[in-house]
């Protein structure tokens, strides 16, 4: 293979340049395609110079990659976009898995004989054991993200000071064995009291946290799933994997980030304080007699056909009753009668990051027409109409007004603020926070209650025979 000696460092750094590419266009929608087949390319071509770089027999990968491209193929097809978030968890669980693999398979080549009494060398079981423990963590953690999304297991945040404790035993206990099995001699039942500890670490970790705080723990797997890939990368000592899994994890760190400033919190607060605990009776104890305005489709046509300025507020009752093109084809119909429509999506609305930009671009939603809070909150009161379909917390006025709110300080559509608001909602029930929303029972609001598809389509109707 010395024929390939200079060829192959070049195509992982091909490799290497086409991933930065990738992830540059990402950042827009009309270059997201591109940039996704790009990456695509890249990763190839990582994969081709390394099976020429390692000789290796054909026969089982490429079984592999039939079964794995006909799986991926099937899933791509069948997939709903409203089942997005659940697909991103389970494909950052297999991410960790495979990168955890590798660190075993190298472990049990190395230090699996009888009797264990290798010493595993510094650097490669440093990396081993980051793999092994990051992998399995992702694994088990992304699958209780996908239990929490998926509804069999509860979305509810769980404030038990076990859980916690339980999970600090874990995370020392295993360092402690990740160190002695560097440090001082490999050991098989460790090594595996090693794996066992880490994927109950998952578990712990992710089980505390509510569902409405999912955006950011599906950020932070998919970081973990790189920082995992890159471990493996170092145990296997390949450039190419290094580089991307470095890539991935450094992106969903920044993700994370973001997806935290937008709820104007710290990843702290995230993982730790049981966001969503706050008993849902207490909220609307405080409501009194206040009472919330129903609107039907004739009214709400007459209110929007007639407008000047509409925004659409899409939440997670959107992505449920997949309604995206509803609402793009009620839009579509108020731009041709003169009115200026935009939608304005909040960073944590939904359940993964980006979940309401992918449901808009499904429905080929002009990118144009899309704005974030701080584009339209300044400009709220001469907006006529602010139909908020399925969206809740992210709409909540407590979290502007009431800093000792659960959400207070988080930055919100103030939708509120609107010449007229329309909430397009099955009930009067809390979102994930936990807390009643005084917007429901404002002057300037009207309630549609119902399902967001039904709701949208029967207004559009109207407002055709206006």
């Amino acid at each position: 293979m010395s024929g390939f000696s200079t060829v192959i460092p070049l195509a992982y750094l091909a490799s290497a340049v086409l991933f930065i590419l990738g992830i540059k266009r990402l950042s827009h929608p009309e270059t997201a395609a591109g940039g996704n087949r790009l990456a695509a390319v890249g990763m190839l071509l990582a994969v081709i110079a390394t099976l020429l770089e390692s000789g290796l027999d054909y026969t089982w990968i490429i079984v592999g990659v039939a079964v794995g491209g006909l799986i991926g193929a099937v899933m791509a097809r069948t997939v709903k976009m409203t089942a997005m978030p659940e697909m991103v968890a389970v494909f950052n669980g297999f991410g960790g898995a495979a990168s955890g693999l590798v660190a075993v398979g190298e472990y049990l080549r190395v230090a699996g004989g009888a009797g264990g009494a290798e010493t595993l060398a510094i650097d490669s079981g440093v990396s081993i054991m980051a793999g092994t423990l990051i992998g399995a963590v992702t694994f088990s953690g992304s699958m209780i993200a996908f239990g929490k999304l998926q509804g069999f297991v509860t979305g509810n945040a769980i404030s038990n000071p076990l859980v916690k404790f339980s999970a600090g035993i874990l995370l020392g206990c295993s360092v402690v064995l990740a160190v002695y099995l560097v440090g001082f001699e490999s050991n098989l039942v460790f090594y595996w009291s090693l794996i066992a500890a880490a994927l109950i670490l998952g578990v712990l970790f992710v089980i505390p946290i509510g569902g409405a705080d999912m955006p950011v723990v599906v950020a932070l797997l998919n970081s973990y799933s790189g920082l995992a890939a890159a471990s493996a990368g170092f145990v296997l000592e390949n450039n190419a994997l290094i580089i991307s899994g470095a890539l991935v994890g450094a992106s969903g760190l920044i993700l994370t980030g973001i997806m935290c400033r937008a709820m104007n919190r710290s990843l702290a607060n995230v993982l730790f304080s049981a966001f969503g605990t706050t008993a849902a009776t207490a909220g609307r104890a405080a409501d009194g007699d206040r009472v919330a305005t129903p609107i039907e489709a004739e009214d709400s046509a007459m209110v929007l056909g007639y407008a000047s300025q509409v925004i659409f507020v899409p939440g997670y009752g959107l992505a449920v009753a997949q309604a995206q093109h509803r609402v793009r084809e009620l839009a579509d119909l108020l731009t041709e009668r003169g009115v200026s429509v935009r939608y304005c999506v909040h960073p944590v609305a939904g359940r993964m990051p980006g979940h309401m930009n992918v449901l808009l671009a499904e429905a080929n939603v002009p990118y144009e027409q899309l704005c974030e809070p701080e584009d339209v909150n300044p400009d709220m009161e001469n907006i006529d109409v602010a139909v908020v379909v399925g969206a809740n917390d992210v709409v909540n006025p407590l979290a502007r007004d009431d800093p000792s709110s659960p959400i207070g300080g988080m930055p919100i559509i103030e939708t509120d603020r609107a010449k007229t608001c329309i909430v397009i909602k099955r009930s009067l029930s809390v979102g994930y926070a936990g807390i009643d929303n005084p917007l429901f029972y404002l002057r300037n609001n009207r309630m549609f209650f119902g399902d967001a598809s039904d709701a949208l389509a029967r207004i559009t109707e109207e407002v055709k025979q206006l």
